[in-house]
C-alpha cells in the first residue's frame, strides 16, 4: 500500500503545482483608493498566486513585485499604441524604462508585454486596426535589442469577438471577416516570434447581453444540454468558445500556436446575474475544470489563464454595465468576497489583505427630518452618484432592496467616503447629515462601506485621490455642492 500512498501524493502535488503555474490574476488599478502595492503583493504571495497581469507598467507596483518570483505581464495601454508603433525610438525607450530597468534593478520576473488591450473591439470602430501590428513588432524588436527577447515575449490581449463561427459550432470558427487580414498578420507574427495568442473569454457577458442564453451553459457543473459538434460534446460555453478560436487558428495554418486566456471571471454586483453565488459557482467551477490539466476537446492540454480580477475597481467605466466595477475576487479593501479554492493554499481558502488602514467609522446619510419630496434630493443624489459609485443600487443588485431613504443615504455615503470623509462632502443642502451609526441593513449583502485611507505613492507619479491638499479639496467641494442647490 505504500507505493499507492506515494503515487497519490505525487498526483496531488502535481495537480497543486500545475494550479500554481497555470492560474494567475489580473491586477487592475482603476480605483479611487488603491491598496498600497506592498499590501497587494503580500496578499498575492500569501494566496500562492504566482502570475499577475497588469494593464500598464506602474512603477510602484513593479517595484513591489521585485524579488518575489511572481511572473508578470506588463501592459501598454491602447492610447500608447500609436506612439510605440510609429517610432522605434519610442518603443526602445518604453522597453528600457518599463521592462529592462525593472528586470535588472529590481529583479522583477517580467515574462510578457501585452501590447494594447482588446484593440479590435467593434466599439473602437477600427481606431487601432492598423497600428497594433507595428506596435507589436517594434516592442518585440526593442526587447531583442535589449537582450531580453528570449525571456520576455509580446502578445495582444484580444476580445473573443475577433472570431466567430459560421455554423454556431466550434468547428465553424474563423476570424471576423472585417478584420481577417490584420488578424492573420498578427497571428503569423506571434507564431514567428514564439509568442502566445491571448484571448479574453466572458460567459457572463453572453448571459448579460442575451436574455435567451441558457444560464447553465455558462457554468461548469455539466447541467446544460450539450452542444453536439459532429460528435464532440460541449457542456459549457468556455470550452466551446476556446475551441472556436482553436479551430480558427487551425483553419489558417496555426494550429499549434499557444493560447493564453487573458481574462475570465464573473462579477458580484451591478446586475441581477452578477452576484456572490454565481461568481463563486463560476470561478470555483473554472478552477476545478482546469485543475486536472485536461484542456478542451480540441486542445487537451493544460490551460494558461488569468482570473479577472483580483480587486474591485470603483473608477472603471460603466458603459458596458454597472457590473464593471465588481469583478474582483476581493473587495476594494482586499477583503474576501466568497469562499474560493485556487488550489494554492494549505487551507484551500483565500487569505485577505493584512494591515489595511480605514478611515473613521462614520457615514453620510439622508437627514431624518428631510422630506423625500425636497427638491434638493433628486439633484443631490444625481450629483453624488455621478461623482462616486452607486452601482450597487438598482434591480437585482446587493442593495436593490433598500427603501427610498436607504437609496439616498447610500448615494450620499458613497460620495462622502470617496472624498475621504471630508465634512464638505456631506453638505448636500439641508438633506444630509454625518452619523456614527452604521446604516448597513442587518439582512442581505448590502454594505455601506468605510473607505480605506488614501495611499500616497512616493515614486511613479500616482497620488490616488489625494493629489490635492485636503483644505483645497474641501473648498472645491463646498463650491460644487453650492452649485447643486442653485
Amino acid at each position: 500500500m505504500g507505493w499507492i500512498t506515494v503515487t497519490i501524493g505525487i498526483v496531488c502535488l502535481f495537480t497543486l503545482l500545475w494550479s500554481v503555474n497555470g492560474v494567475g490574476v489580473n491586477w487592475g488599478t482603476q480605483t479611487s483608493h488603491p491598496l498600497p502595492p506592498d499590501t497587494v503583493v503580500r496578499m498575492l504571495r500569501e494566496n500562492g498566486i504566482q502570475k499577475v497581469k497588469l494593464f500598464d507598467a506602474d512603477y510602484g507596483i513593479l517595484k513591489a513585485l521585485g524579488k518575489t518570483g511572481i511572473e508578470v505581464m506588463v501592459g501598454i495601454p491602447n492610447d500608447m499604441l500609436a506612439s510605440v508603433g510609429g517610432s522605434m525610438k519610442a518603443a526602445e525607450k518604453w522597453v528600457a524604462k518599463n521592462v529592462s530597468e525593472h528586470i535588472s534593478s529590481n529583479n522583477v520576473n517580467i515574462r510578457y508585454v501585452a501590447v494594447g488591450n482588446e484593440p479590435f473591439l467593434e466599439t473602437y470602430n477600427g481606431s487601432y486596426l492598423h497600428i497594433t501590428l507595428p506596435a507589436l513588432s517594434n516592442i518585440q524588436s526593442a526587447l531583442i535589442k535589449a537582450g531580453i527577447g528570449s525571456q520576455v515575449k509580446v502578445t495582444v490581449p484580444l476580445n473573443a469577438d475577433v472570431y466567430a463561427s459560421s455554423n454556431t459550432y466550434p468547428s465553424g470558427g474563423d476570424f471576423r471577416t472585417d478584420i481577417f487580414d490584420p488578424m492573420l498578420k498578427i497571428v503569423k507574427f506571434l507564431n514567428d516570434s514564439n509568442s502566445p495568442f491571448t484571448v479574453n473569454i466572458y460567459p457572463f457577458i453572453s448571459l448579460y447581453t442575451d436574455s435567451n442564453f441558457p444560464v447553465e451553459y455558462a457554468f461548469f457543473d455539466g447541467n446544460a444540454t450539450p452542444l453536439n459538434d459532429g460528435g464532440t460534446l460541449y457542456y459549457n460555453m468556455f470550452d466551446a468558445n476556446l475551441d472556436t478560436l482553436a479551430h480558427a487558428l487551425q483553419k489558417n495554418g496555426f494550429g499549434n500556436l499557444p493560447i493564453i486566456v487573458g481574462e475570465i471571471g464573473w462579477p458580484t454586483d451591478g446586475d441581477r446575474n452578477a452576484n456572490i453565488e454565481y461568481a463563486r459557482r463560476f470561478n470555483q467551477g473554472f478552477m476545478s475544470h482546469i485543475s486536472g490539466g485536461k484542456g478542451t476537446p480540441l486542445r487537451p492540454v493544460p490551460i494558461d489563464a488569468y482570473l479577472f480580477s483580483l480587486i474591485d475597481e470603483d473608477e472603471k467605466s460603466i458603459d458596458p454595465g454597472n457590473f464593471e466595477r465588481h469583478w474582483g475576487i476581493f473587495y476594494f479593501d482586499g477583503q474576501v468576497k466568497y469562499p474560493l479554492n485556487l488550489g494554492t493554499t494549505n487551507s484551500g481558502a483565500l487569505i485577505p489583505a493584512k494591515g489595511v488602514q480605514y478611515l473613521e467609522r462614520k457615514w453620510c446619510v439622508m437627514k431624518p427630518s428631510a422630506p423625500l419630496d425636497d427638491p434638493q434630493v433628486a439633484q443631490s443624489v444625481s450629483y453624488a452618484c455621478g461623482h462616486a459609485d452607486c452601482t450597487s443600487l438598482g434591480y437585482g443588485t446587493s442593495c436593490g432592496n433598500l427603501d427610498a431613504r436607504g437609496n439616498i443615504s447610500y448615494a450620499f455615503n458613497s460620495y462622502f467616503q470617496k472624498n475621504n470623509q471630508l465634512e464638505a462632502a456631506c453638505k448636500f443642502p439641508n438633506v444630509s447629515v454625518i452619523t456614527k451609526t452604521d446604516p448597513t441593513p442587518t439582512v442581505g449583502n448590502c454594505k455601506f462601506p468605510i473607505m480605506i485611507q488614501p495611499y500616497y505613492e512616493s515614486a511613479g507619479g500616482r497620488f490616488g485621490c489625494g493629489q490635492m491638499p485636503l483644505p483645497l479639496v474641501s473648498v472645491l467641494l463646498l463650491l460644487l455642492l453650492t452649485v447643486v442647490q442653485l
